[in-house]
């Protein structure tokens, strides 16, 4: 392209990011209300909401005998 160019991109990704904040704040909810109310219990309840995909690949490979 030639310098003073206009050049455009066109992300699409919207939906999906909406998916997965809808999915952050259900495992958040879900944590939270297993966790024991105090303030260090909220913390990793919010942590574990971020990595939740990684505690269901952990059962599944479980529960394969992996």
């Amino acid at each position: 392209m030639a310098d003073g160019a206009n050049a455009r991109t066109i992300v699409r990704d919207g939906p999906w990011g909406f998916f997965f904040l809808l999915a952050y704040i259900g495992a958040a909810i879900y944590f939270i209300s297993v966790s024991d109310g105090s303030f260090g219990g909220v913390v990793l309840g919010l942590l574990q909401a971020i990595v939740w995909p990684a505690y269901v690949v952990y059962h599944l490979l479980v529960l394969l005998g992996a």
